[in-house]
């Protein structure tokens, strides 16, 4: 199965449930096919853990969920060794983030001890415990949802966390048609609907994820989009409003998600319009503002697009 047929398959299943979160399912799709971890940000009740519930539903895949809270303790996720007497010797029982789907619901709640677990999880893709390490299943990836606006109770993710995630999606309130689609089919549930329940079932198996990522990594890059791609990073690193620029991994990372992109147009080459759609959830959450940008009332995603309009577009 090619990478649009697998993901026409779970779009389909997706907006079975889900409505008027175009960019946000595109963008999550494109973490999911390209191997990477998403972070999903949006005020409550706009379907973010629905988003994802939907998407773990329609894979063939192990899944967990983890609420994140304020008193969860690294070894709630990673796992911790237990005694048994009969036989003498500790043993190491596995936690809930050996799975090959994870969800980190309200990541911005526990404290960046617990947040500190996932690090190796989603960089090596194993988990280490007294000095032993851990495999996690194959694939592995990790969706994780904040709320931006109840700051109180929580703890915001450091860069190094981060920077761990492929996307960061911004997911807004839906516009008129698209509620009205939201308040006919799921009134009956109250909000508390259930993908299972409206008929959403495992299309992809984690075999036909990994030939997608496969074909994926085989999407042709030129040069001069790989020229481009180049410009716009180092623009964000001598830009007067960033203090902190785009790295080179997160420049890896974008063009990850433009293949993907390319894909799903069915292409198996990138454009540089590939690299302008992936460029504001590839890095907004990978810059930080100067404090003279900051007063000002400008936002991460104001000065990534003053980036673009400044780097000439090959022809």
């Amino acid at each position: 199965m090619s990478v649009i047929e697998s993901y026409q398959k779970i779009r389909a299943e997706i907006e079975r449930v889900i409505f008027g979160l175009d960019e946000a399912i595109e963008f999550a799709m494109a973490g999911l096919f390209s191997g990477g971890h998403v972070l999903l940000e949006g005020p409550p009740g706009t379907a973010k853990t629905l988003l994802v519930r939907t998407i773990a539903t329609a894979l063939d895949m192990d899944f967990q969920r983890i609420q994140m809270t304020p008193d969860l303790l690294p070894n709630d996720i990673t796992g911790s060794a237990i005694y048994r007497e009969d036989e003498h010797r500790f043993e190491f029982v596995k936690g809930p983030i050996f799975t090959n789907f994870l969800l980190a619901d309200e990541v911005n709640r526990s404290s960046a001890r617990t947040q500190s677990a996932l690090l190796e999880a989603m960089q090596e893709i194993n988990v280490t415990y007294d000095r032993t390490t851990y495999a996690l299943p194959q694939p592995f990836m990790t969706f994780a949802t904040q709320n931006p606006i109840e700051q109180e109770g929580t703890y915001p993710l450091p860069l190094a966390q981060l920077d761990r995630f492929m996307f960061k999606i911004e997911v807004g309130y839906p516009e008129g048609d698209a509620e009205e689609e939201i308040l006919k089919a799921h009134h009956a549930t109250g909000g508390r609907s259930d993908p299972t329940k409206m008929n959403v079932s495992a299309v992809i198996t984690p075999q036909e994820i990994a030939l997608a990522q496969e074909e994926i990594c085989q999407t042709h890059v030129r040069d001069e989009v790989v020229t481009y791609l180049r410009k716009l990073l180092q623009a964000t690193r001598i830009d007067d409003a960033l203090e902190v620029g785009a790295s080179p991994r997160s420049g890896l990372m974008l063009l990850m998600g433009a293949k993907s992109i390319a894909r799903f147009a069915e292409r198996d080459f990138v454009t540089p319009d590939d690299i302008k759609a992936v460029f504001l959830p590839s890095l907004r959450h990978r810059i930080v503002l100067s404090a003279s940008a900051e007063l000002e009332g400008m936002t991460a995603d104001n000065a990534l697009t003053d980036v673009l309009e400044t780097v000439e577009v090959p022809r």
